[in-house]
């Protein structure tokens, strides 16, 4: 009888280590999920900085295209509001497209491509551009592998318990979809 309970107490033991080394594992995969996009919110700040310089500098070239710039302006507020991941992931998109569209509009104007703060201010932002990419993969592998641990069993068994949520990757979209966005955007003026 002694050793039917030495065995009962040795296997629920192991099972609520397991549970626990489970638990903590998904804790670390999720603050590093979380860890990686606070190092794309530190890109995405130093490109919200930027583009105010850069819409200036535009304007004073191509006036009569102040709905872009409007628009640049609107979006770039929204994303800096946006609060939670997926929240700012949806935003910063939007943003993204309406930067895009900037630099459609310096092609209209040779002068402006010309000017050495707007070349300055290009540069700057192809370099932060590329930091963005570099932390979105990072990001995105964290993702992965919080995803990963979450569907994989025995962890999605006790995931009911737990309640974690999938990760959203940071996925930059198509071009339309950034597109038609902002167009539904514009239309709400």
């Amino acid at each position: 009888m002694q050793n039917l309970i030495v065995g009962v107490v040795i296997v629920v033991l192991v099972i609520l280590i397991s549970v626990i080394v489970i638990y903590n594992s998904l804790i670390a995969l999720k603050n590093n999920r979380e860890q990686a996009f606070s190092d794309i919110d530190v890109q995405l700040k130093l490109r919200y900085d930027l583009v105010p310089n850069l819409v200036n500098t535009i304007k004073g070239y191509a006036t009569h295209e102040q709905d872009t710039l409007e628009n640049v302006t609107k979006l770039r507020v929204m994303a800096m509001g946006a609060q939670g991941i997926d929240d700012k992931i949806k935003a910063e998109n939007q943003f993204a497209g309406a930067v895009k569209s900037l630099f459609a509009v310096a092609e209209n104007y040779p002068d402006l491509k010309a000017n050495q703060n707007f070349l300055q201010l290009q540069t700057e932002l192809a370099d932060i551009e590329n930091k963005i990419a570099a932390a979105r993969r990072f990001f995105n592998s964290a993702t992965k592998e919080f995803n990963t641990v979450l569907l994989s069993f025995p962890t999605n068994l006790l995931n009911s318990f737990f309640r974690f949520q999938q990760g959203t990757f940071f996925d930059i979209g198509s071009n339309a979809e950034v597109e038609r966005e902002n167009v539904t955007i514009n239309l709400d003026k």
